[in-house]
């Protein structure tokens, strides 16, 4: 989709992604490219699963073989040309592991362009700034963000555009998940649909965006409503990537920003099967699922009513369909609404919802 923002990489490029240590648990820049990205994936790099292959672990996706190095991709890489290198990892606090030093240095050697979601910017990075000018390769930091964000006006709710955020009960509980298989459900039933990027991998899926964790806390419901108003009377629905969740030590504000700034007509709450601890925060239970119902819709209210119309719960982690089946029923008990898990029983009863 080719939409009005802060350009980045390129679609059609040939990528193997960095995902050390992480695939596929936690990799989720790294699943989400291989699940939605317009880019061929020619190799996953991850020296603990060297010699398997990603659909080993994932079903659904393009496949591609794992190997331990940057130089072992370009030898499995039989058509010759890898365009870039994505980190496809996001540890807590985004830092970069050193351990990844060599992968990133061959990669620039090589003439590929290296795209990170990363706190850590690679573009301050005296040695790669240095072989990146060398060798005529970019360096693209997905979360630098924008230079001319200001605070919000108040306006995103003037759209014409039905709106709808996808919130969480936590972290990675299948917000971005839920955004892009909603839009491609809604497109296929003839929707015209725009996706809000608000994070690192939706910014790389989408190829435009705003890295609200980035952004100054004054301005963070600004850059929202900024990317809401460029879309928004352009399409029939706008779908808002969320991120963390209002209850959350570290994130919450982020949250609150979006909320705020995006003014949605409609919420699609996420939560993960099973899930009883802040994800990194296991000392902080969660509350119950059904409490997230009311914090929502009444932290939105004074800006902007809106009301949760749907559930969204990832169920990876329940062994048959069966079981999964009666999770997704008791979710939908709890949040009195309707509910799927989008990657195992389709988006036909969120998409209803919303619309």
């Amino acid at each position: 989709m080719s939409t009005p923002g802060h350009a980045t990489s390129v679609p059609d490029s040939r990528v193997a992604i960095l995902a050390h240590e992480k695939f596929p648990d936690r990799s989720k820049t790294a699943n989400g490219v291989l699940r939605y990205a317009d880019r061929e994936v020619v190799a996953v790099l991850d020296r603990n699963r060297a010699g398997e292959r990603v659909a080993d672990h994932l079903p659904a996706v393009q496949d591609a073989p794992i190997v331990d190095s940057f130089a072992a991709a370009r030898e499995h890489d039989a058509v010759g040309g890898i365009d870039e290198l994505l980190i496809g990892i996001a540890p807590i606090g985004g830092g970069f592991d050193e351990s990844w030093r060599p992968d990133v240095r061959s990669a620039i050697r090589a003439g590929c362009d290296v795209t990170s979601g990363l706190h850590y910017f690679l573009g301050d990075d005296e040695e790669f700034a240095e072989l990146a000018a060398e060798h005529d390769v970019r360096l693209h930091d997905v979360r630098r963000p924008p230079e001319d964000v200001g605070v919000a006006d108040g306006r995103a709710g003037e759209v014409d555009a039905e709106v709808v955020l996808t919130v969480g009960t936590d972290c990675s509980v299948g917000k971005m998940t839920t955004t892009m298989e909603l839009a491609a459900a809604a497109e296929t039933a003839g929707i015209d649909t725009a996706v809000v990027p608000t994070g690192q991998t939706g910014i790389v899926i989408e190829g435009w965006g705003t890295p609200v964790d980035r952004v100054v806390s004054d301005f963070t419901a600004g850059a929202v409503e900024e990317m809401v108003l460029a879309v928004g009377d352009d399409h029939d629905l706008v779908l808002v990537e969320g991120q963390g969740s209002v209850v959350h030590p570290a994130y919450s504000a982020v949250t609150c920003g979006i909320l705020h700034g995006a003014q949605p007509d409609a919420l699609v709450l996420c939560h993960a099967h099973g899930r009883e601890a802040v994800h990194g925060y296991e000392a902080t239970p969660l509350p119950p699922v059904g409490a997230f119902v009311d914090r929502y819709e009444s932290l939105a209210a004074p800006v902007h009513e809106t009301e949760v119309v749907a559930g969204s719960l990832n169920t990876r982690g329940v062994g048959d369909d069966a079981a999964a089946r009666e999770a997704v029923t008791q979710f939908e008990a709890a949040v009195d609404a309707p509910a799927a898990d989008p990657l195992r029983f389709g988006t036909d009863e969120l998409l209803e919802a919303v619309r």
